[in-house]
């Protein structure tokens, strides 16, 4: 994986969502936070939060909160290969089930210390596109 132009850590700076009628949502807020490492020996890992979490009011939340802090969350882990500018995140674990054992398949786009992540996911009964773009920045220190 020595030209692996993926190798390393990224800050998360923006999520968008884009729906098939076109509308745009920022899923996790203007200030997203995150991170996503892609190391030598091809495993990955990603984790990010909304921007203004709630706090919750003590250390066992009650399950509002709870549900409010899940929804604000996204992390999953696994191993990656990569082809013609697509990376495929094979899941070994998540933060929801459902993803666990999956193929996570998404476009990438390297510009500089700018790496951009696209995720396509097609609804089965309206056959419309919904578009999960993530950029992310290069952590040099």
């Amino acid at each position: 994986m020595a030209s692996n132009p993926l190798l390393g850590t990224w800050k998360l700076k923006s999520y968008v969502v884009t729906g098939a009628s076109g509308e745009r949502s920022m899923l996790y807020g203007e200030s997203p936070k995150g991170y996503v490492h892609y190391g030598t020996d091809g495993r990955m890992q990603v984790i990010g939060v909304a921007d203004n979490r709630i706090i919750p009011s003590g250390p066992t939340p009650p399950d509002q909160e709870r549900i409010a802090l899940y929804d604000t969350l996204f992390a999953y882990a696994g191993t990656y290969t990569i082809g013609a500018g697509r990376v495929t995140h094979h899941v070994d674990l998540s933060w929801n089930e459902v993803w666990t054992g999956t193929d996570q398949v998404r476009t990438f786009e390297v510009n500089g210390n700018s790496l951009t992540l696209t995720m396509r996911l097609v609804d089965p009964e309206s056959r419309g596109e919904t578009r999960y773009v993530a950029v992310w920045e290069k952590v040099t220190g």
